[in-house]
């Protein structure tokens, strides 16, 4: 299971329909928080995501609506008794931020958690788990901000049972198979595991396109992206105040999408001077045709 599940899709003021950023990304039995716009934990709750399955929190940058929401999820999973190591990665100032806070409160946590700073100068990959790697890039925007790659590798082999039981190889051996192993036949024949296994399955890609304003930098992240996220805070004709608050417009968002052939494109963090979302779609399709929303509550299967 490999999917984006949306809890916010809006910008920095809140409205009574949409909440700021903040997504659940779903690797088989984890969850992994981006972003924790203001009422995040009640997002969580309103669509029953499992809190106990939460595994890692990216936070992309320390604008509000990116993580305001963060200090009352922490506590309350202190609160709910989880025990669970969480890991949590962002700007090195959100680890001052959070002690202050929980110092104030004289707030103890029930678990550990370990933080990791992000740094422009150690961009690349901060998670190898199982079949999940994660890794990180800097976007442009007015503050250090950085966007996130999500890559689901199988690495497991693929059993061919027909070849296998033909070199009789039993049943209790196949997971060793899936592993990579030959396997050792009481007549001394040794069954290359080529011969009964075929390559892990294609991998996966999602990528995470922080705040940013248009800029080609992004290509080599998003190229062939099974599934992308780019923010459109504004429509187009305001391109010109996109750029000068860093942010992008609808048919920037396409554009970045389509040279960086990537397969689908989901877009988010509108701004709230918007109260109608389909003119963003107008202005996508037709410069990238496999645009959606990102619509709070939708799953989307990458």
């Amino acid at each position: 299971m490999f999917a984006v599940t949306i809890l916010g899709n809006n910008s920095a003021l809140p409205t009574l329909d949409r909440h700021p950023t903040a997504q659940v990304v779903t690797c088989n039995d984890s969850l992994l928080l981006v972003d924790c716009g203001e009422g995040t934990q009640v997002q969580i709750a309103r669509y029953k995501i499992r809190r106990s399955r939460l595994k890692y929190i990216f936070i992309s940058h320390l604008h509000g609506d990116h993580y305001f929401g963060l200090i009352g999820l922490i506590n309350t999973l202190s609160l709910l008794g989880r025990q669970d190591p969480l890991y949590l990665f962002g700007p090195p100032e959100l680890e001052q931020i959070l002690k202050l806070q929980m110092e104030s409160a004289a707030t103890t946590l029930q678990f550990e958690m370990h933080f990791t700073a992000l740094l422009p100068e150690n961009q690349g990959i901060i998670v190898n788990d199982k079949d999940l790697q994660v890794s990180f890039f800097a976007t442009r925007h007015r503050i250090p901000c950085y966007g996130f790659v999500f890559d689901m590798q199988k690495r497991k082999r693929r059993i061919v049972p027909e070849q296998a039981r033909a070199y009789e190889i039993p049943a209790a051996y196949f997971s060793q198979l899936a592993e990579g192993a030959d396997y050792q036949r009481k007549d001394g024949v040794l069954v290359k595991n080529d011969w009964v296994t075929l390559p892990p399955a294609p991998g996966k890609k999602y990528v995470y396109c922080a705040d940013t304003m248009y800029t080609e930098e992004l290509l080599p992240h998003v190229h062939q992206a099974d599934l992308v996220y780019h923010e459109t805070t504004y429509l187009h004709n305001l391109a010109e105040r996109a750029a000068e608050r860093y942010h992008s417009t609808s048919v920037q968002a396409a554009t970045l999408a389509a040279k960086g052939a990537a397969k689908r494109l989901i877009i988010g963090h509108f701004s709230s001077k918007y109260t109608e979302l389909a003119a963003f779609l107008e202005e996508c399709r037709p410069v990238f045709p496999n645009t959606d929303l990102a619509l709070e509550g939708a799953t989307y299967i990458i």
